[in-house]
This record gives C-alpha cells, structure tokens and sequence, in this order.
C-alpha cells in the first residue's frame, strides 16, 4: 500500500492528482455544505414521491398527494363560476329591458359582454368595435338590421348569412354586372346617382341617368330616397358610412358582383346569457337606438 504523500507547504494530504506540477489538496469538504446537499436529496425524493415530478409519454406521476395547478386552478374556477351563478341564471331568464333597467344587472352584463366581445368577436369587429372593410363599426348608429337591444340580440345569437342556424339574418344583392343584368355603363350611372345620395362628388349627366336605374333596380331594398331598409338588410346608401369602401371603384365592383358578409350564430355557443351579455355590451358602445314602438 503507497504511503499517503503530504504538501509540504501546507501539510495537508494531496489527492494524487498532478497537472503540470501542481497537486491538488484532499480537502475535505465543509460539514455544513454536505449536510446541506444531503438534505436536498432527501427533499427531492420526498418531493418525487408527494408532488406530480416524472414527465411520461402522456402525463406525468400524479404523486401522493395528486395536487396539480391545473386542479387548483379548476377548483378556483368552479368556486368563482358557483358564485355567478345566480346572477347569470337571472341574466338568462329576465327581459333585455328589464336587464337594461336593473343597474346591478346591466353593470354584470355588460363587464362579461366586453371580456367575451374581446374573445369572440375582435378578430372580425377590432379591439375598439370600430371595425375594418366589410367588418361593421358597431360604434356608429348605421344598423344593417337595427340597432336595439332586441335586433343586436337576434343579430348575435342567430348570425348573418351562415349555414348553420335557420334563423340566420339573410339578404343577397344581385350581381348585377356579372349576372348580365346591367351593363357597364348603366354600372356607371347608378354609382354616380349612389355618390349622389350620399352627397359625395358626382357626374350631373351620369347621376340623372341612373336615377331611373336604381328606382327600377335597387329602390326595392335600399329605399326610394336611398335610406336602406332593415327588414332586408338593406344598407342606408344616404349616408358616408359604406362597409366595402365609398370611391368609385369600390361601389362599381360591389355593384357587379356583391361580396356578402357571414356571421357565425353565437346562441349556442355562448348560452342564452352570454348573447344577453354581448347584446347589451354592444348596445352601449354608443350607436345603439331605443326599442322599436310597437
């Protein structure tokens, strides 16, 4: 058996080890450092044991204790949901009115109208509702179908133009220039009496032209005087609010062959209280309208 070597300079006994001349020391190491990193093992085993620890294929251990923030955050949910409930059953069962009406109610409504509207609804209508080309501002008071409690409620809960719910609002325009059913010019002369109406530019001599083409052709759903009809979901023309753009171009290819929005019906989707919520939240984004007389 070799006899332990000891340095000379400081008297402690080396490992044996030698990089260019220089020998490590076999110092051991302090008591409380090795304590210390015993523990934390026997803490990790602990820890293995009680806590979800060994990532599988699937999932993970469960652990003793089956503790997951997953669960807690499930319980903390199911508790917050539980204590909502009332109200949101009441919110289902009342009229739009009388949700309107009941302060406490109306405030309920409309703060979980404005988180589900940033949700479901900013992709198409924009964070602030002010909407983008062929996605409707629901800030202003131009309204395809009405802008009460009771239409933004049907508009939200049954859709526009989809093929999923048979209630669905639904209005189609004619492609009048890809159908064959007017001819360029006569294209021409509508849009101009169009910007007409809507008191923008216009060519006189064109606009008188297409006066008599759009009684004929389009007074049927946009109105005589222009002012739209939302029974068919006609669009006010009077105005300068134009969901597909207001130049000249634009009118003349929506003229020719129309685009159509879609709307997915909500109702099922988001229950009978959230489309209650929605509904008022939009109506209070500042163009909604009182409800229709009866």
């Amino acid at each position: 058996m070799s006899e332990k070597e000891i340095d000379e300079s400081s008297g402690i006994e080396t490992t044996g080890h030698e990089w260019d001349g220089i020998k490590e020391l076999n110092n051991p190491l302090p008591r409380w450092w090795l304590w210390t990193f015993y523990a934390t093992i026997v803490f990790s085993i602990g820890y293995i044991i009680w806590y979800p620890a060994i990532p599988l294929l699937n999932a993970s251990t469960m652990g003793i204790s089956g503790t997951t923030n997953r669960g807690i955050l499930s319980e903390q949910l199911k508790a917050v949901e539980e204590g909502r409930r009332a109200t949101v059953e009441k919110l289902a069962d009342s009229d739009l009115e009388a949700i309107r009406a009941d302060a406490d109610l109306s405030r309920f409504a409309a703060a979980g109208g404005s988180s589900l509207f940033k949700v479901y609804c900013t992709q198409c209508h924009g964070s602030g509702a002010s909407g983008s080309p062929g996605y409707p501002n629901l800030n202003d008071d131009d309204w395809l179908w009405g802008g009460d409690l009771q239409s933004i409620y049907t508009s939200i809960k049954h859709g526009i133009r989809n093929d999923v719910d048979d209630d669905t609002r639904d209005s189609l325009m004619p492609s009048f220039g890809a159908d064959g059913l007017l001819e360029v010019a006569e294209i021409k002369a509508v849009v101009e009496y169009v910007l007409q109406l809507s008191n923008m530019e216009f060519d006189p001599a064109l606009a008188d032209a297409g006066r008599h083409l759009y009684a004929d052709n389009c007074a049927s759903c946009h109105g005589d005087n222009g002012k739209g009809d939302r029974e068919f979901g006609g669009p006010n023309l009077a105005d300068s609010i134009v969901l597909y753009g207001s130049d000249r171009a634009s009118l003349r290819s929506q003229i020719n062959n129309p685009k159509h929005g879609v709307m997915p019906p909500w109702g099922d989707k988001l229950t009978e209280a959230g489309v209650k919520q929605l509904a008022i939240y939009v109506h209070g984004l500042g163009g909604g309208e009182k409800a229709k007389a009866e």
